[in-house]
This record gives C-alpha cells, sequence and structure tokens, in this order.
C-alpha cells in the first residue's frame, strides 16, 4: 500500500518549491499550458512542435529541440520555430554538449533535458547516460537568470513527458508484435499441428493390427492344424506392419522436430525484450537445410493431391550458395508458400495438351540486385493455377487480406504477411509475379 504520509510531504515540499521558484503568471501558465495539450495530443511529433512552440507562445523565444534517435543513437534535430519542417539539417551542433546546467553560446542558451532513472534502465536505447536530448531557445538577449531557472524546470518537464511518451510507445508496439506473435503461432504451428492427429491416428491402427497378429500368434502356437504357410502368413503380416510402425514413427519425430524449429524460432526471448522479430542467423545451405526438410513434411500430401513436384534446373552459382538465414524463420517462410500451393493450386493444361497440377521450386543469382557489387538470390516457390487478379496484388499481403479465389479455403489472411516480415528482417524483399501456368511467389536475399 502507498505511504499517504510521505505523498503528503512531497506534496508539501513540492507547494514551497514553487513560492521558491517564483514563476511569472506567464511562465506558470506556459506550463498548466504544456501539461494539458501534451494530455491531448496522441502523436509525438505533434508533442515535439509543442514543446518548441510554448516558448515562442509565452516567451517570444524562438526554439530547437533534439533528441535521441533511437536507431542511429545519436542526437538529432525533431523540431524547430524558425525554419519549415523538413528544410533544416536534423544534425547535432558541435556547441551543444551535455551539461549540468543551461550554458549560453553563440547568443542561445541550451538546456539539456534528462530522462527519468527508473525509465533509462527500462528503456535503454532511449538516452545516452539519462540524456534524452537538448532545449535551444534564442536570442538569449534581454534574459534573466530567472528565466534561464525557469526554461531548466520546462526542459525537464519536457524529458519527463517525452520519456512516458517512449514508454507508452514501446508498450503499444510490444502490444502489436504480440498480436502478431499469436497469429504467426496459430498459422505456422497450432494449424499445422493438427496433421499430429493423422499420423496418431494411423499409428493406432498400426498397434491395434499388431493386437491381432499377437492374439493370431497365440492361437496358431496352440492350434496343431497351424501349419508353416499359416506362420510365413502370419510373419508378413508382422513385417509389414513393423514396416508401417516405422514408417509412422519416422513421420511424428519429423514431425516433431519441425514444430519444435518453429516453436523456438517464434517463442525466442529476445523477441519479447526487443518487442518484434529478431534474428538468431548462422551460415547455412538452403537446399539441404531449409528447403529439402519442408519438402519432406508436405510430400505425402502433395502425392495424395495430385501434384507434380518440380525442382527446376537451378542458377548454377546459386545452387550451392552458403547464404546467412535464421534457419527457423525462412523454414517457416517456405512451409507457409508450400501450404498456399497445396490450398489455392489448379490443374492446368500445358503447351503439350496435356493436363497436371504442378508445384516448382527454384534458386537463381541475382547480380547487383541490392546495388552495384551486392548480389542477391532469388528463391521461388510457383503452382500451377489461374493468375491472382491484377487489382488484388498488391493487396494480398495486407494483414488478414483473403483473394478473391479463397472464400471456400480454411485460412486466416496471415501466410503471407508473416513471410513478408520474416523476409524484410534479413534485408530481403518478398513479390508475386505471374507466370505461364501459374503464380509465382519469390524472395530475395542479399547473398
Amino acid at each position: 500500500m502507498a505511504d499517504l504520509k510521505h505523498i503528503i510531504e512531497s506534496i508539501e515540499s513540492k507547494k514551497e518549491d514553487y513560492k521558491r521558484y517564483d514563476f511569472s503568471d506567464a511562465q506558470a501558465v506556459a506550463l498548466k499550458a504544456f501539461f494539458d495539450l501534451a494530455q491531448e495530443f496522441d502523436e509525438s511529433e505533434d508533442i515535439y512542435l509543442l514543446c518548441v512552440a510554448i516558448p515562442k507562445v509565452f516567451l517570444d523565444l524562438d526554439a530547437r529541440l533534439y533528441l535521441i534517435d533511437q536507431r542511429a543513437m545519436e542526437f538529432v534535430l525533431v523540431s524547430c520555430t524558425d525554419m519549415p519542417q523538413g528544410i533544416f539539417d536534423d544534425s547535432l551542433p558541435d556547441y551543444i554538449q551535455p551539461q549540468g546546467k543551461p550554458y549560453r553560446i553563440n547568443g542561445r542558451v541550451v538546456m539539456t533535458i534528462p530522462g527519468k532513472k527508473m525509465l533509462s534502465e527500462q528503456l535503454p536505447n532511449t538516452h545516452i547516460n539519462n540524456c534524452l536530448g537538448f532545449l535551444e531557445v534564442y536570442p538569449d538577449t534581454g534574459m534573466n537568470e530567472h528565466d534561464i531557472f525557469f526554461l531548466e524546470k520546462y526542459a525537464n518537464r519536457i524529458g519527463y513527458n517525452i520519456h512516458n511518451r517512449f514508454l507508452l510507445n514501446k508498450n503499444i508496439e510490444h502490444l502489436r508484435f504480440i498480436q502478431s506473435l499469436v497469429a504467426d503461432i496459430e498459422h505456422n504451428i497450432i494449424v499445422p499441428n493438427m496433421i499430429f492427429k493423422l499420423f496418431l491416428r494411423r499409428l493406432k491402427g498400426k498397434i491395434n493390427k499388431n493386437k491381432e497378429l499377437e492374439k493370431n500368434l497365440l492361437i496358431y502356437t496352440t492350434d496343431e492344424a497351424c501349419d508353416s504357410i499359416c506362420i510365413e502368413r502370419l510373419l508378413e503380416d508382422m513385417v509389414d506392419v513393423n514396416r508401417g510402425l516405422l514408417e509412422e514413427f519416422s513421420n511424428i519425430e519429423k514431425h516433431y522436430q519441425n514444430t519444435s524449429l518453429f516453436l523456438e524460432t517464434l517463442l525466442r526471448k529476445s523477441h519479447f525484450d526487443k518487442g518484434h522479430l529478431t534474428l538468431r542467423t548462422k551460415p547455412c545451405n538452403m537446399k539441404q537445410d531449409v528447403i529439402q526438410p519442408q519438402l519432406e513434411q508436405f510430400a505425402q500430401r502433395f502425392k495424395e493431391s495430385g501434384f507434380k513436384i518440380e525442382g527446376a534446373k537451378c542458377d548454377s552459382e546459386a545452387a550451392d550458395v552458403i547464404t546467412l538465414i535464421d534457419v527457423g524463420l525462412i523454414a517457416q517462410v517456405y512451409a507457409n508458400l508450400f501450404s498456399n500451393a497445396l490450398k489455392y493450386a489448379q490443374e492446368v493444361t500445358d503447351q503439350k495438351g496435356e493436363t497436371l497440377k504442378l508445384v516448382r521450386y527454384c534458386r537463381e543469382l541475382k547480380k547487383n540486385y541490392f546495388g552495384a557489387g551486392k548480389d542477391g538470390v532469388k528463391y521461388s516457390v510457383f503452382s500451377s493455377g489461374a493468375h491472382i487478379k491484377p487489382e488484388e496484388r498488391d493487396k494480398i499481403f495486407e494483414e488478414g487480406y483473403r483473394g478473391s479465389n479463397s472464400s471456400s479455403k480454411p485460412g486466416t489472411g496471415h501466410g503471407l504477411t508473416f513471410i513478408k516480415n520474416a523476409v524484410e528482417i534479413h534485408g530481403g524483399i518478398f513479390g508475386y509475379e505471374p507466370q505461364t501456368l501459374g503464380n509465382n511467389f519469390y524472395f530475395v536475399l542479399p547473398k
């Protein structure tokens, strides 16, 4: 329970502080306006503009606000009052340096904006040594020490407000990520995991068959009429059942390994710490380590659905490329592509007049794809069928969107969104292209 006495003492202390501060009416109203409007604005950019607009309106001072760029971990200009937005140089001037107190320089006054110590520990990428940024106001002509003291207190209020805003944004990002991750788990693990039921049902059938053989064996061994033919037939049945048991065991083991790989990848602790998918990369041969294992997962279902599977003749330079990837994520990319082929592919008639249902995978080296001297490798999964309508081709990558050809098929509209995210965090691109006889989904990764 909170200590009410401590709270009351803090309030009394703050009352005395404000008496001692002796802010002017304009300065007091400026603080009130800042607090009120900071609660009303939702966008961070609006808060940044508010921070520089308060000194302009109440004190007739121009201002610039510099904050930490959380990606580059350097201070950049985010708002100002004296130049149109987007035209200014956003780099931090050399004369601005962290200081314990406000200082005058070049006709300006610079305040260091501190963060909240507790939040600094929770949000390490929002500050450098507990400095969130700087507030620069000018001209300093006519400013006395009391004015600068007010601006110092104002800069502190900016820091607390913005640090809280950073925390809010981080929490929102985490919630969105968790929602997306739940969809990833449902789409890539829970739904495919239902195939375990098929394996277990077939395994149970083999076990029941073994029980019948066991029962017959007991009968045959006590029945004097049983001859060598009976024994041979019994042995044949036992060999057949044991072969089936080994096959089902292999299926379950492979599916378990695949599910474990996907679970480890999606439930990785670093995802939750960062609030987005993180990579755990290692060098691998894409065909051996990713494509082939996923093909084995789908081979029986492709066969049962009448598919012809082709590994197109690959670019010789791309065939044995060792790629630095997160195997678990890219394996799920292929799992999604093969699953979509299984659901949406259709029979077509080729140039020879033959009817077929086809899935094809391929690799191709793309010279200078990511710029001069930066080659890429294009990985494709093609499936036969009618082309996706032109007006739908940009929408299919959106979360939850399902094309007009998918209304009768089970699905969530999440698979292509997952693929796009997984490829892009590898620095690659994901796309679609219509081809003769069907549709080709591809992604290109840096070589």
